[in-house]
């Protein structure tokens, strides 16, 4: 439930972001040039920030596969002992019967 939050946090926090720097735009006290420069600096360190999230989400999510994976193959290792274990059962008993 958490990681359906985060994805709406991130849109919520993108327009914020949009709408701040129209904002910035329009009521600006500095000249144009360094108001450009001042846009330019701020997009290139959220550009960093939405890389360096997808990075962190992107190993979590691999993490999350390697841990399923674990589990997989743990249920079928003792889905195979316990299908082993029927069948040799099941030998016993036919021996027996013969």
């Amino acid at each position: 439930m958490s990681e359906n939050n985060s994805g709406s946090n991130v849109a919520f926090f993108l327009a914020g972001a949009g709408i701040g720097a129209i904002l910035a735009l329009l009521f600006a006290p500095k000249s144009g040039k360094e108001t450009r420069d001042y846009l330019t600096q701020k997009a290139g360190e959220s550009r960093e920030k939405v890389a360096a999230k997808s990075q962190e989400y992107r190993r979590q999510a691999e993490g999350y596969v390697d841990k399923a994976k674990e589990v997989v193959n743990k249920q079928k290792e003792q889905l195979s002992a316990a299908l082993e274990a029927g069948k040799q059962a099941y030998r016993e008993e036919k021996s027996k019967a013969s």
